[in-house]
């Protein structure tokens, strides 16, 4: 009897542990993410738009990261600033040719002098004004109100300049004491990026403990086998599929949670809800499967 009891508590037990495996990237399922803030509404990655997705309950805001020439993150998706500030009125001549195109290209600039650009007229006259903000500026706003999710971009472009995205990240979120799963209860970190290597990276070289969350774009016929599943858990504690993938293959959401993976999509937005009549209906489709979480320009409309 004594043996049958500790064989059911066991089996209890390894039960509770793969269930908490599962959930362990965030602090409850069902999680909403503010995609560049409330981007649907303000200018992406403006402290405008941080400030809305938070009023908007976003369980996370996400900042994508660059680096500027000396050395600082800020929040911007492009690795070019000319789609979001007025940097080709200001910098004329400080274009560079990029695949055939002028661009200008935001590692040859300074902080101070991308402090100097206007990142808000491009969405809405109201936003005049808007700066490009740090990471600092990103963490000081959310901290304690939402958790944050910053994204590696282009990190094998910063290498070749010379400058380690991976390690200047998590330099900075050991300053901020945010470098450790539960360091900060309110302010839970995880780290997503499309680059396999840079995880990796902030793992074996920068010894990041935080969940690991590697985004697909595209994926090939045995991306989500079982056998590769089983080996990428090794590796990163979720996976991020662009939404199309997902609503082409929705069984994947069961065997990525089998293997031990959450699962967070990207991106819902009121603009492109594709056969959904609006994006709250989207968005519950995808829970319905059993999404963990999603990325989303419309934190407001994401099903409770």
């Amino acid at each position: 009897m004594h043996w049958y009891l500790a064989s059911v508590s066991m089996l209890l037990l390894l039960a509770c542990s793969s269930d908490d495996t599962k959930q362990s990237m965030y602090n409850h399922s069902r999680i909403n993410i503010g995609h560049r803030g409330a981007s649907a509404y303000c200018p992406e990655h403006t402290l405008a738009s941080y400030r809305l997705a938070l009023e908007m309950k976003a369980d996370f805001v996400e900042p994508d990261l660059q680096v500027t020439r000396d050395g600082v993150l800020i929040c911007m998706h492009d690795v070019t600033l000319e789609r979001t500030t007025n940097v080709k009125t200001l910098f004329p001549n400080r274009s560079r040719e990029v695949k055939g195109r002028q661009r200008w290209v935001v590692s040859d600039f300074t902080l101070a002098e991308i402090k100097e650009l206007d990142a808000g007229s491009w969405f809405d006259a109201k936003y005049a004004g808007e700066k490009v903000p740090t990471l600092q500026e990103m963490v000081d706003v959310v901290r304690g109100r939402a958790g944050i999710i910053p994204e590696t971009k282009s990190p094998d472009e910063y290498e070749k300049s010379g400058l380690a995205m991976e390690k200047l990240l998590m330099e900075f979120l050991r300053k901020n004491k945010l470098d450790k799963p539960g360091a900060d209860p309110k302010t839970p970190v995880v780290i997503q990026s499309f680059s396999p290597m840079s995880l990796r990276k902030l793992k074996k070289e920068q010894h990041c403990q935080l969940p690991l969350l590697l985004l697909y774009d595209r994926v090939g016929a045995d991306t989500f086998s079982a056998e590769q599943l089983k080996k990428l858990r090794l590796e990163v504690e979720g996976v991020g599929p662009n939404k199309a993938i997902v609503l082409q293959n929705p069984d994947l959401v069961k065997a990525c949670h089998d293997a031990g993976l959450s699962v967070t999509i990207y991106t819902c937005r009121s603009k492109n809800t594709g056969k959904f009549s609006d994006v709250k209906s989207e968005m519950k489709h995808f829970l319905d499967l059993g999404v963990d979480a999603i990325f989303t320009d419309n934190p407001d409309q994401f099903p409770r």
